[in-house]
């Protein structure tokens, strides 16, 4: 039985069931690292990279020429991936001569447009680690006589398939359209999973609510409207949200991520979607020890298609 959402709800269901409050104290001199890294297998995987930044109060401002030194350099960061240990290289993207930027960008993922401060990564350039499903991954972090750690790991992949598009709901709209998607979620397994998409050869970007868990779906083949991201900061435009422009080329990334990932991106969206001059401090969850950020892995999928003329 094929089970119809009509409106992509759960994400923002799951969102709002965990917010948590919290006023922080916190001061430059109570700075944290921050660990921002990724692991993934699948079709067109990213390589393995670690960013490392240092934590600034909850009300605070920074200015431009300040950005650079939030970056975290010359740490010692291993991957241990069950049967060898690996050390990522530190790349300063201002070190790497200007023809060689732009492959490098598109080799770990980064928009050009946000890359003017000199931001430093730690990458398996050589592609050492084995990444594949089923596997957990250990980040060892040290820098400043700190140790920091993490463990997260790629769950088997559960993909998508029998994509169809369809007439937005509403008033008709010619250049516009919904795409519908089915999934099989495995039965008994708890399931999370996040999605980004992009058109026309843009960047890949979340949409405001990434991630879902299998709650509603367990064991069921299931078809969902699969919305196209938007980004931030862009406006919003209900009669356009959501859908996709006919005659573009677009790319949807679908992940299955463990549990501790999805905790991450469950409430950094919250965070990101709640804000204002009256919005609450929502405390993100993490899975870093003796820091703060997101050591996550994901299994990847994905899918190109151009969206059929009316």
């Amino acid at each position: 039985m094929i089970y119809k959402l009509l409106t992509l709800l759960l994400p923002m269901i799951i969102l709002y069931a965990c917010e948590e409050n919290y006023i922080p104290e916190t001061s430059i001199s109570q700075q944290e690292i921050v660990v921002e890294g990724y692991i993934e297998a699948g079709a067109e995987a990213n390589p393995t990279f670690v960013i490392l930044t240092k934590s600034i109060p909850f009300i605070t401002t920074i200015k431009s020429d300040q950005f650079t030194d939030l970056f975290v350099k010359n740490a010692s960061v291993t991957v241990f991936d069950g049967q060898k240990t690996i050390a990522l290289t530190e790349i300063c993207l201002n070190q790497i001569p200007p023809d060689l930027k732009e492959n490098v960008y598109a080799l770990l993922g980064f928009n050009p447009d946000s890359t003017a401060a000199d931001i430093c990564v730690y990458a398996d350039l050589f592609n050492q680690l084995t990444r594949e499903s089923g596997r957990k991954y250990d980040l060892k972090v040290i820098v400043d006589g700190k140790t920091i750690t993490a463990t997260t790991s790629i769950p088997p992949f559960v993909g998508l398939y029998d994509f169809k598009w369809a007439e937005p709901p509403g008033k008709p709209r010619d250049t516009l359209a919904e795409l519908n998607v089915k999934i099989n979620d495995p039965k008994g397994v708890k399931n999370y999973y996040r999605y980004l998409t992009a058109s026309e050869g843009g960047r890949l970007i979340p949409p405001f609510g990434s991630v879902t868990d299998d709650a509603v779906f367990d064991g069921k083949e299931f078809e969902f409207p699969l919305q196209r991201a938007q980004k931030r900061g862009g406006g919003f435009d209900p009669e356009t949200f959501g859908l996709y422009k006919r005659g573009d080329s677009i790319t949807v990334k679908w992940c299955s991520i463990d549990k501790a990932h999805f905790d991450f991106w469950n409430t950094r969206d919250f965070s990101a979607n709640s804000g204002g001059p009256f919005s609450a401090y929502t405390r993100i969850s993490t899975n870093i020890n003796g820091g703060l950020g997101i050591w996550g892995g994901y299994a990847v999928g994905i899918y190109r298609m151009k969206v059929p003329p009316k």
